[in-house]
């Protein structure tokens, strides 16, 4: 009997690890991020929580958020706050 892996979009992919930044962040910060769409090059995030009112929520958007995804994903070209 063969088991079937499930198989993910790209974009699910990347959701999914937004989702588990956004856990941390929102545990350790009382922030969050929230994956709004990825076009192929650009993914567009949501800060909220702390992060809308913090000064770091520009280094928390490129140096974490954007840093982590590139790890994983390097051909996103960069990250951005979306609506």
């Amino acid at each position: 009997m063969s088991q079937s892996n499930p198989t993910y979009s790209e974009e699910e992919q990347i959701k999914g690890l937004v989702d588990q930044l956004d856990a941390y962040i929102n545990h350790y910060h009382g922030g969050g991020v929230q994956f709004i769409s990825f076009d192929g090059k650009i993914v567009k995030v949501h800060l909220g929580g702390a992060c809308e009112t913090c000064p770091l929520s520009n280094t928390t958007l490129h140096g974490w958020v954007e840093g982590t995804l590139r790890q994983f994903f390097p051909e996103i070209e960069s990250v951005q706050e979306g609506s």
